[in-house]
């Protein structure tokens, strides 16, 4: 159920109010007992991520996966080819 913010146009009495989005909205002012209590037009909440998973570093590195460069663990400490020896008779 949301929190609805209200404001009475008479005394500027400020209040919030947390009721189902079906009820009627209020129109009595606690503070000074007129009708004059209007509701106000809320941005709403902002959205909320709680837990982890939400960042790139919260997920967890794969074994024998590419490195951060892009190259596998067997491309990069592959042998350098060998100079050509001569020919021995």
């Amino acid at each position: 159920m949301p929190t609805y913010e209200y404001v009475c146009t008479k005394c500027a009495h400020e209040m919030e109010a947390f009721q189902s989005m079906k009820d009627e909205p209020l129109k009595v002012c606690p503070a000074c007992k007129r009708r004059t209590l209007k509701r106000k037009v809320g941005g709403g909440a902002g959205l909320i991520f709680k837990g982890t998973g939400f960042y790139i570093t919260d997920y967890k590195k794969k074994s024998g996966s590419k490195s951060e460069s892009g190259e596998s663990k067997s491309e990069s400490k592959s042998p350098e080819p060998k100079a050509a020896s001569p020919a021995v008779k």
